[in-house]
């Protein structure tokens, strides 16, 4: 058995709240801080999933019937990070990040 993992080009999958995307849109810049290594990395909004995080979950929830509660989804943004960082080879899938996006 072995994996193989593919490190040359990167990217990130933040799951934002729906109503923290309302001014979201493809080419902003963002920046991701990596909880590992201490170090902030630049970043591009590059695309956004779909469907909601729970709309591809195996067992998505479902609220009782007749009963209404407005939940508030998340929604899957791919952050892709800008080649040529430093120490970038040092990130590895499912690290710990803190994405932030700048919408104005």
């Amino acid at each position: 058995m072995l994996s193989l993992t593919q490190t040359s080009d990167l990217w990130v999958t933040a799951n934002f709240r729906e109503t923290q995307i309302q001014h979201m849109k493809a080419g902003q810049k963002a920046t991701v801080h990596v909880d590992a290594i201490s170090r902030d990395y630049n970043a591009t909004v590059e695309s956004f999933a779909g469907a909601t995080g729970a709309r591809y979950s195996l067992m998505p929830p479902e609220n009782a019937s007749g009963n209404y509660v407005k939940v508030v989804q998340r929604i899957p943004v791919r952050l892709r990070l800008d080649q040529g960082q430093p120490e970038m080879e040092r990130l590895r899938p499912g690290m710990s990040v803190e994405p932030k996006v700048r919408v104005r």
